[in-house]
């Protein structure tokens, strides 16, 4: 089931590795959309709202979390690449340490300061109860994210894509089931939609911990491999923190900005949401094109391939850019029927609405694809904190057109991540090739790199 991204064509591995990735991709967000579908159809506006004005602070927490466990499977896929399974399986031991340990950390305190977050977001009173219920359930299930994310990114290290996905199907079949168990038959309203999620995720990190316990015998541990190693787990905090900090940073203009719109009202709040929730499906290849690219740069700066990753890069940005000219024509055509999978017949009137957030943001779907691709990349390769920078410059950009929500009103708040994400690619796009060119210095400079990765 591993697969080694260092030998060749890079536009085939890209594809049957990224194909995968985008599968599991789509079932991860189906948790979100069977959930967000059901709640506004059958809840109603003001529940679709409720579960739509967490969706910043879910991703600057549950973000922040994933985004840790992706960083601590870089130097895994670095020492797969070089054959050095000895330090493979340290590094993997000690980052399972540290996930257990920002379980405990993020769950307490996220569930404690929970009610305090939703306040000093200016949550509409209408919706703030059920909002609490909604994410604070999200927050006291973090170990399952934890778990299935670490899981999966130790697979896709090896090179397995295809078993994350497989779980993920299994799980959203559940998380369906559950669904309509919960908020139907149960009447648990918003409480039961989380509590639904929770449970599914919690079933995909166990299935692929069970691959992982049994399928790999370079990964059979012996008590010493258990160790607590400080070293080790300094590099992969050097890894995980900066990529966990980033989609934090983001998130903090995602919360600033979803504050403003809380100001607005909730049929903007209710449009923003439901134009958010098909933004994120349609934007799922991106991702999977981020999570590939880590793999692949880890791999190859593991096994010292430099040429390689300038290949990977134009091949996966030619993908990028045939996805996105096509997903602009779809939405140009299905905005509104789309945008009608999260809204119910009472809030029809929302849909201009809807179609201009998703018109706005379609039209800059390549920036974003640039964002992923190049910024996993620099992760891969290793410059994790540097990637960071591009997190700050996003956060800035959407608080910045945040600001200006009173004066213009929605169409500012349209315009607020397309403003990010081109900030962002003004500064990885000469970093990756600053990167680039630190891996190939002269041979005392290029030995001390590939030290410091291994």
């Amino acid at each position: 089931m591993t697969k080694d991204l260092t030998k060749g064509k890079p536009m085939l591995l890209l594809l049957s590795f990224g194909i995968p990735v985008l599968l599991g991709n789509l079932f991860q967000q189906l948790y979100n959309v069977v959930d967000t579908a059901i709640v506004g159809k059958i809840l109603g506006g003001e529940a679709l709202a409720a579960v739509g004005s967490t969706g910043s602070i879910n991703f600057l927490v549950v973000g922040f979390c994933c985004g840790v466990c992706g960083g601590f499977a870089i130097p895994a896929a670095q020492q797969f690449g070089a054959n050095n399974y000895f330090e493979l399986r340290r590094y993997v031991t000690n980052g399972a340490w540290l996930c257990g340990l920002i379980s405990v950390v993020f769950t307490a305190l996220t569930v404690f300061f929970c009610g305090d977050i939703l306040t000093a977001m200016n949550t509409p009173a209408d919706i703030c109860q059920r909002s609490y219920s909604y994410i604070c359930t999200i927050f006291a299930g973090i170990t399952a994210y934890v778990l299935f994310n670490y899981c999966a990114g130790i697979l896709r290290s090896l090179g397995d894509s295809r078993t994350p996905v497989i779980w993920l199907i299994v799980a959203s079949l559940v998380n369906i089931i559950l669904d309509v168990v919960f908020i139907l038959c149960f009447h648990m309203d918003v409480f039961g939609a989380a509590f639904a999620t929770v449970l599914s995720q919690a079933m995909a990190g166990a299935g692929c911990l069970l691959r992982l316990l049994r399928g790999y015998p370079i990964l059979k541990t012996e008590k010493a491999d258990w160790a607590w190693d400080t070293r080790r787990m300094s590099h992969l905090c050097v890894m995980g923190l900066p990529m966990g900090l980033q989609y934090s940073i983001t998130a903090i203009g995602s919360i600033t900005l979803q504050t403003a719109v809380n100001g607005l009202g909730t049929p903007f709040v209710t449009a923003v949401t439901a134009g958010s929730k098909v933004s994120m499906f349609l934007t799922c290849p991106f991702d999977a094109m981020g999570s590939t690219m880590a793999t692949y740069g880890g791999q190859n700066v593991g096994a010292a391939k430099w040429e390689r990753l300038h290949q990977g890069v134009r091949s996966c940005t030619l993908l990028a850019a045939i996805y996105s000219c096509a997903a602009l024509i779809l939405v140009l055509f299905l905005s509104d029927p789309l945008a009608m999978l999260f809204l119910d017949a009472d809030s029809m009137s929302l849909l201009p609405l809807t179609r201009q957030y998703l018109l706005t943001s379609a039209a800059f779907f390549f920036p974003l694809s640039l964002v992923n691709i190049v910024r996993f990349m620099i992760q891969g390769m290793g410059f994790s904190p540097l990637a960071t920078c591009a997190g700050i410059l996003e956060m800035t950009a959407r608080a910045g057109l945040a600001a200006l929500v009173p004066v213009f009103g929605f169409t500012a708040a349209c315009f607020a991540s397309p403003a990010a994400w081109i900030m962002a690619d003004l500064f990885l796009l000469p970093a990756y090739f600053y990167c680039y060119r630190r891996l190939t210095l002269p041979s005392a400079g290029k030995r001390k790199l590939i030290a410091a990765a291994r």
